[in-house]
């Protein structure tokens, strides 16, 4: 079935026209976001139980953006009554104008930037989904991954807890100016199963395995394979070593292969940091960061993930950008702003936390493009080295180009054929493009995941996904 749109935006959309007709009489742009969003979250585990009927993304309320002189200013507000527009716009104009004199009387050195362009369009998408997560039984949820949880219990080799975490979100936007008339309405749904145990040193070791799309909390119904896979997982990681730290020959699996992407060319190609100057990428367009193998995608219209949208917060349609294309760095993603201020085109990655928060330039999926080598060959390719799996966190550092990532385990690779020996946890770092230049093979298989969300700097948090196929490589790992 088609997810449908929102019945309270197509209620308040004729007020929100009025709004726009309002104010465009006195400014030179003006566009309205309205959201609608209803989702559940929720965790079961051995030790607790929790339910709720918020998530990160379910909101409701609206942002107005208008601008004059080059100067723009936003005023966000929750409920609208759609008798009742004067009362709402009489106090948005005096914030409103009360921001921009401000912004003219403070003598600062502003960003004076150009008009947002107001092409005619008018779009209504509505995504496929089995099921819509408002109308959830939540409690035959909660019962059926209790009965995972027992069953993990049972077969996780010394498991201290296992449990199930999931949400699931509802997602309808509405964005009008006086010629876009912009909805869509999409579900998105993401699950962990997870489970910790003690190593003979009596160290904890934690691992997880998650299921996410732009689909109805159907897809959690994979979390039951999921939990199948644990027991092996468990056993593999109670037992690690550590490793020797050194420069090895590396075989990243996809969701190695996801983080990398993700933090090596993620903020660091966010264009609102070449406007602060904080990001070395500007530096290096049409220059090569990374091997012949290395071609790579971002937008919301590559993949059918939890971040798939139709529009970005600023109506700007969704995008598929090649920012690598076979090692040569040919651009970076954009909000409307940043682009209007570089003199290029937006891409469809203006993103906001919530209708109360700054659309910032921000990743959607972060995907390496496939190979034509198996996974087989890249092992029996490798004299020593390691495959790593799963992905514990990772941080980048958009002006030197530095990574590091931190992976749940490596499997050892010696004279081609896996040992047997496992290590964990892994710790890879790296300069960027020394790291990517040393990609030599690619299977042709891929995978994207959206389980958890990315923050810029400490804040602003947005759901990401990222992926690709296997990847070898050289790195540094510790």
């Amino acid at each position: 079935m088609k997810a449908p749109f929102s019945p309270y935006l197509d209620r308040i959309t004729p007020a929100l026209r009025t709004i726009v007709d309002d104010l465009e009489r006195d400014y030179d742009y003006v566009s309205v976001l309205s959201t609608d969003s209803a989702g559940f979250n929720l965790g079961v585990s051995q030790h607790s139980k929790a339910v709720s009927n918020t998530n990160l993304t379910t909101e409701r309320g609206t942002v107005v953006r208008v601008c004059r002189n080059g100067l723009y200013s936003e005023y966000s507000f929750n409920e609208l009554d759609p008798d009742d527009t004067k009362s709402v716009l009489s106090e948005m104009r005096l914030s409103l104008d009360k921001q921009l004199k401000l912004l003219e009387r403070t003598g600062s050195e502003v960003f004076v930037t150009g008009k947002l362009s107001d092409e005619p369009l008018e779009l209504l998408v509505e995504k496929e989904t089995e099921q819509l997560p408002e109308k959830l039984d939540l409690s035959a949820l909660v019962e059926k991954f209790t009965a995972l949880s027992d069953e993990g219990m049972n077969t996780i080799p010394g498991a201290l807890d296992c449990g199930i975490r999931a949400s699931s979100t509802h997602i309808s936007k509405l964005f009008l100016t006086p010629k876009r008339y912009l909805r869509q309405s999409y579900v998105y749904t993401e699950g962990v199963a997870f489970s910790y145990a003690p190593n003979p040193e009596g160290e904890l070791r934690t691992t997880y395995e998650g299921v996410s799309g732009c689909c109805g909390p159907e897809i959690l119904d994979g979390l039951r394979e999921k939990l199948a896979e644990m027991p092996q997982i468990m056993r593999d990681v109670v037992g690690a070593e550590k490793i020797v730290p050194g420069e090895y020959d590396i075989i990243a699996d996809p969701t190695v292969t996801g983080l990398i992407a993700h933090e090596a060319f993620g903020h660091g190609v966010e264009m609102d940091m070449f406007v602060k100057g904080r990001a070395l990428g500007a530096e290096y367009i049409d220059k090569r960061v990374g091997s012949d193998m290395v071609t790579m995608h971002e937008g919301a219209k590559c993949e059918e993930s939890v971040t798939a949208y139709a529009f970005d917060d600023e109506g700007v349609l969704a995008g598929d950008v090649t920012e690598i294309d076979h090692g040569i760095l040919k651009t970076g993603i954009c909000d409307a702003l940043a682009a209007l201020r570089l003199g290029v085109n937006p891409t469809g990655n203006g993103k906001r936390e919530n209708f109360a928060h700054k659309a910032y330039t921000r990743m959607t999926n972060t995907v390496f493009d496939s190979g034509k080598d198996t996974l087989d060959d890249m092992i029996a390719s490798i004299k020593h080295g390691y495959l790593l799996r799963g992905m514990q966190s990772g941080m980048e550092d958009p002006k030197h180009w530095g990574i590091q990532c931190i992976l749940d385990r490596g499997y050892e690779i010696v004279d081609g054929k896996l040992s047997g020996k496992v290590v964990s946890p892994v710790v890879m770092t790296g300069y960027v493009p020394d790291l990517l230049g040393s990609v030599s093979m690619a299977s042709p298989d891929r995978r994207v995941e959206g389980n958890g969300a990315c923050g810029k700097g400490h804040k602003e948090w947005v759901k990401v996904a990222d992926g690709g196929p296997y990847l070898k490589m050289k790195a540094r790992l510790g």
